[in-house]
């Protein structure tokens, strides 16, 4: 059951950050369709920086500090690439759903071409992802009962340092959207620009920073998910995350502690798919391991379908701002 649990974590941290993202975003009143791409782009970004940083002797023995760097660098990269979106849907008042979906398609293009260019490669090999026990990716085996608690196991135990930053990330970004006055602002701006507009609001600057920040997050998840699911390879996809994560985001009703039962219960799906045989119930039905990847996106149409009803989404995202409407 640890084991489970430990993976059910590790699948859960790139759809709760992400599933932010897409939050803040839209609750700027910017759709964020380009999760995906974004997550894509940082991640290749992110996974570049670990590939260079290898070759350097100061960092041959320092897993950690490589991964913390490349963390920052897809970071920085989601928050730059988003604003191609931001662009397009601010200044030229383009359809944002349409933007988006360009994003996503030109994310997986830049860096398969310059993997395939410059590596003559399918995919770019980077650092592996180090937990804190020093070990890689060693969550094949059971857990010896070692006296902690089984909620310490859980967190602690051959944890990832991405797993803190993300939680950290959560809470603060949660606190700040809800009890800042930035953050009164961004949510104003996806309601009523207009009545935010009329007391002095800047609604323009306010959807850029609510879209810079989804793109920095997103881009932070990508790289978390090939760091510490993909094993560490950066191959131009990320197996359809950023759309789950936007499902999680609808689920959750555009709210933090909704998007973070939400990334738990699909993080929880995403993992049958490597930890089945780790469950007498499901290893008895000896049932394909592709069977258990659908479960997640079976789900989410069932979701979706049952949530619609009762989900609320800001009342102006996806409606350009014009001055003039009222």
């Amino acid at each position: 059951m640890i084991f489970v649990l430990q993976k059910t974590l590790i699948f859960t941290i790139p759809l709760l950050i992400v599933a932010l993202a897409g939050m803040f975003a839209e609750r700027s009143g910017i759709i964020n369709i380009a999760l995906d791409g974004i997550m894509i782009f940082g991640a290749f970004a992110g996974a570049l920086t670990a590939f260079f940083l290898r070759k350097n002797p100061v960092f041959v023995d320092h897993n950690q500090l490589t991964f913390v760097i490349a963390m920052l660098v897809a970071a920085v990269a989601g928050a730059l690439f988003s604003l191609l979106l931001s662009f397009s849907a601010i200044k030229l008042k383009a359809d944002q759903t349409i933007g988006g979906t360009a994003l996503n398609m030109l994310a997986p293009a830049i860096a398969l071409f310059f993997i395939k260019v410059f590596f003559n490669k399918d995919q770019l090999e980077m650092a592996p992802a180090v937990n804190s026990a020093g070990n890689v990716k060693d969550f094949g085996y059971s857990l010896k009962n070692d006296g902690l608690n089984p909620v310490f196991q859980v967190f602690f135990d051959k944890a990832y340092i991405s797993t803190f930053i993300a939680i950290g990330l959560f809470i603060l970004l949660s606190i700040f959207i809800y009890k800042t006055k930035t953050g009164l602002r961004l949510r104003s701006c996806g309601e009523h620009p207009q009545a935010a507009a009329s007391v002095g609001i800047e609604v323009n600057r306010m959807r850029y920073l609510g879209t810079t920040i989804s793109g920095a997050l997103a881009g932070f998840g990508g790289y978390a998910y090939i760091a510490t699911v993909a094993n560490g390879n950066a191959t131009g996809a990320v197996a359809g995350m950023g759309f789950l994560a936007l499902a999680i985001m609808i689920f959750g009703n555009w709210k933090p502690l909704g998007i973070a039962f939400g990334a738990l219960f699909f993080g929880f799906l995403k993992c049958l798919s490597v930890s089945a045989d780790k469950i007498s119930f499901l290893k008895s039905l000896n049932l394909p391991k592709y069977f258990y990847n659908l479960i997640p996106y079976v789900a989410v149409l069932l979701v979706l379908a049952f949530a619609s009803k009762r989900s609320r989404a800001p009342k102006a995202e996806g409606i350009p701002y014009d001055k003039g409407m009222r």
